[in-house]
């Protein structure tokens, strides 16, 4: 193979702050990195992709099912996942009925954790160590906060989840990732943080869906099926199974007007350099 003239993460020395860092990988393996790939940093609402894993491999090993009650009356773990169960931003008095509604919140992935963690008789921290962590080589990530906003973790890291995403096996089958990057109920209307109301506002089961949304925090040329979630911390993951490339990027700046036209350059770049 010839090496990369151009890997497309010239932007990133661009990125306000003091410490950033991105990188890209292909189904191959092949990976590029720019920045310090052993910094830990904040992952904010990238921490649901984490817990997500966890509740996914608790689907595998059937002591979750997608399809049990969970939260609100009428909803279930898949509602929770996919912002669909009628809990606000945080609390736990719905704001609509399961299924009506795309409203993203932190209260739903506090709760399903709990669950997972009542249902393997071990902390759901460890329960997602040893069931995605460990076998993904995750060595310098941790949750030691809320599920749905506490975990930290370096851009080394967050690749080797991000291939696991692109070529499960270590952790997670084929299909339950297949099903769970499938939008559910995708003609939910809902606010995408950051980027105002969508209509529709896909979303998986866990993994927010490109679809068409726009404006977005993903490059334009992406595929609808892109998946990923962003965080609040400056922290992303991309995914696009069409490309066969996934991204992540880290800043020690928060989510702001910077993010929204920098991360879109950046990731237009990537696919270009990936696709050579």
């Amino acid at each position: 193979m010839k090496p990369l003239v151009d890997d497309g993460l010239g932007g990133v020395a661009t990125w306000p702050g003091s410490h950033r860092a991105a990188g890209w990988v292909r189904l191959d393996g092949t990976r590029r990195t720019t920045g310090d790939a052993e910094r830990v940093h904040p992952l904010a609402s990238v921490t649901k992709l984490l817990t997500t894993m966890g509740v996914l491999v608790a689907v595998q090993e059937e002591i979750v099912h997608l399809d049990e009650a969970a939260g609100p009356p009428g909803s279930t773990v898949r509602h929770l996942l996919s912002h669909a169960s009628g809990l606000p931003f945080d609390g736990d008095v719905p704001i609509a009925a399961p299924g009506q509604r795309r409203i993203y919140g932190n209260r739903a992935f506090e709760l399903l954790p709990s669950l997972v963690a009542e249902r393997a008789e071990v902390p759901f921290a460890d329960y997602l160590q040893e069931g995605v962590l460990s076998p993904l080589e995750m060595v310098d990530t941790t949750l030691t906060g809320s599920p749905a906003h506490g975990g930290r973790s370096t851009l080394a890291d967050l690749l080797s989840l991000a291939l696991e995403l692109l070529r499960p096996g270590r952790v997670l089958a084929d299909e339950l990732l297949a099903e769970a990057t499938t939008p559910y109920l995708p003609d939910l209307e809902g606010v995408l943080p950051g980027f105002g109301r969508q209509s529709p506002n896909p979303w998986g089961v866990g993994f927010e869906v490109r679809g068409h949304k726009t404006p977005h925090w993903t490059p334009a040329e992406a595929s609808p099926q892109t998946f990923g979630h962003f965080g609040g911390s400056g922290a992303f993951v991309w995914v696009d199974p069409v490309a066969d490339v996934a991204c992540v990027g880290l800043a020690d700046r928060l989510f702001g007007n910077w993010a929204m036209e920098a991360w879109p350059a950046v990731g237009s770049a990537v696919l270009t350099a990936a696709a050579r």
